[in-house]
């Protein structure tokens, strides 16, 4: 049986709060991934302007990956570095095609027990990626996949395959700076 050949995947995530999850995800799938993922103090803004800290984030780290996973902990909306992996994912650029999109809630979000999220409490531009009948993007639970790498790897070639069929929507305004308040309001409450 031939070997089914690995994505090259982004994880985006809160690094404070949700690193034991991504070092879980990169285990469980190191067999069907390559990690591209930035690790602390890679992404350093040293008060750039907002369009070059985008640019680096795609040529620099997400190159040449294919999907990016969102791994969803309860603040992870709240990231601003989130919000501009997302938006230089999905964006496709003379170097870089657009990535595949899928996010994760993991099972510390304020949201975990319910089958269907709220949007309010994952990233915004990840949430709007997954409206509609034909969505960019689809969020997943955590529930139980440390046991079920097959429905994982289904996930990510669901969202390869997708990234060539709806085009995704990047038209919110960047975060400038990470957003503050209670995590479990979300980022409804803010406007």
């Amino acid at each position: 049986m031939p070997k089914k050949k690995k994505y090259k995947v982004f994880i985006s995530y809160y690094h404070e709060q949700d690193q034991k999850y991504k070092d879980r995800f990169v285990q469980m799938m190191k067999d069907y991934i390559v990690d591209k993922s930035v690790n602390v103090g890679n992404i350093v803004d040293q008060n750039l302007p907002l369009d070059e800290i985008r640019r680096r984030i795609r040529d620099d780290f997400i190159r040449d990956a294919t999907v990016t996973v969102v791994l969803i902990g309860p603040c992870t909306w709240q990231r601003k570095h989130v919000d501009w992996e997302i938006s230089s994912s999905i964006r496709a650029t003379k170097k870089n095609p657009r990535c595949g999109l899928l996010g994760i809630r993991l099972p510390n979000h304020t949201d975990f027990e319910n089958s269907d999220f709220k949007e309010r409490l994952i990233p915004p531009r990840l949430a709007i990626n997954a409206r509609g009948k034909s969505p960019y993007a689809m969020v997943y639970r955590w529930n139980g996949i440390d046991n079920q790498v097959n429905r994982v790897r289904e996930w990510i070639d669901r969202a390869f395959e997708r990234r060539l069929g709806t085009p995704p929507n990047d038209n919110l305004t960047p975060f400038a700076d990470n957003r503050t308040g209670n995590c479990s309001q979300g980022w409804q409450q803010l406007h």
